[in-house]
């Protein structure tokens, strides 16, 4: 399928990824973005014309949707490296889910930064690919499902400021896009639509709202599933919404092999979605979401990036891509569940063809 947008796509990241973020143990304990990144260049598909490096949101930005307490609670227990027991009662700070590290209030900003750069750029005509963020269980007053600020929402309201009156929230990821949904609950220019696995954390997403249309699956969900509900759902809905932008968080645990899903998705499939979201549009932002292996949330956001830039797919890595994919690790995923050609191709129907 091709990119029907006019100006080159862009990719916009920071170095931040590179360096380790969650503690050992958390299912975000693993490497995603700085692979994905380091992939597209030794593929040779990132340089100086592609590649945006963004700057962190500052307090005045992040309080446009965050609590002002909230962002300063952030702020506060990442330069200590602990949270008390008032911060994690009162916006889930230092919990198990939501831990407290050095650096998590640059980290989280950062991704904030990112998707308000990437929606400009959208405004300005490019395919904006933002794989940081996808951060969309972020509450106004608390952290939520891993996520401290709600990155999705910054896109979207940087669009609203534009001058756009529609735009559409696409979330492919496992899990419901709750909090970008109640976020813009109230805001007919805002249409959230999500495909998610039902029954699956947080619960939510199980009818339609005045603005949102959810389409919960089950576990097990197929290739072909996912082409039947892109085209008789999804896909109309967007039609009928005719939006002048999209935002997509396309999360990576959907695919067979995720710890966190049950959904059985190729990576092939996921492309296929995005690329017709994209393509139901004038402008696009594309942004990452969950994912909990590593090996095929970096394939997959790798292959996207490909994708969104009709680049051709080698059928097998070179051996410095294969290196990085070598050296990840991820406790929650067992040496008998790993899939050699994980190492060595993109694509999962390359994949399979190794078997």
């Amino acid at each position: 399928m091709t990119v029907s947008l006019g100006k080159q796509p862009v990719f916009v990241s920071n170095p931040i990824y590179h360096a380790k973020g969650y503690p050992p143990g958390h299912p975000l304990a693993i490497g995603r973005i700085g692979p994905v990144t380091d992939m597209c260049r030794i593929l040779g598909w990132l340089d100086e014309g592609n590649y945006a490096e963004s700057a962190m949101a500052d307090e005045a930005l992040l309080t446009r949707f965050h609590a002002p307490d909230y962002v300063t609670a952030v702020k506060t227990v990442s330069a200590t490296g602990r949270a008390t027991r008032e911060e994690r009662e009162t916006y889930a700070l230092g919990t198990m889910e939501n831990p407290v590290f050095t650096g998590l209030f640059e980290r989280a900003s950062s991704s904030v930064g990112g998707s308000v750069m990437a929606a400009r750029m959208a405004l300005a005509g490019h395919l904006a690919y933002h794989p940081a963020g996808g951060t969309h269980h972020g509450r106004r007053n608390r952290a939520s499902g891993f996520c401290y600020f709600n990155d999705p929402v910054f896109a979207i309201l940087t669009l609203l400021d534009g001058g756009l009156t529609r735009v559409a929230y696409v979330d492919l990821d496992a899990h419901h896009g709750d909090g970008v949904e109640d976020a813009f609950a109230g805001d007919a220019r805002v249409t959230c639509i999500s495909v998610h696995e039902e029954k699956r954390w947080p619960g939510t997403g199980q009818g339609h709202g005045a603005h949102a249309r959810n389409f919960p699956v089950p576990r097990g969900f197929s290739d072909s599933q996912l082409a039947g509900v892109m085209a008789e759902g999804v896909l109309p809905a967007l039609q009928a919404f005719a939006p002048e932008a999209v935002v997509i968080t396309c999360g990576a645990d959907g695919l067979a092999g995720d710890p966190l899903s049950g959904m059985m998705l190729s990576n092939d499939a996921l492309w296929d979605a995005v690329m017709q979201v994209v393509n139901a549009a004038p402008r696009a932002v594309v942004l990452g979401g969950g994912g909990y292996n590593p090996w095929t949330t970096v394939r997959c956001w790798v292959g996207l990036w490909a994708r969104l830039n009709g680049f051709a797919m080698p059928h097998r890595l070179p051996d410095e891509a294969t290196k990085i994919l070598s050296a990840l690790t991820c406790d929650l995923v067992d040496d008998d569940e790993m899939n050699p050609a994980w190492l060595t191709t993109l694509s999962d129907a390359d994949a399979a063809e190794e078997k």
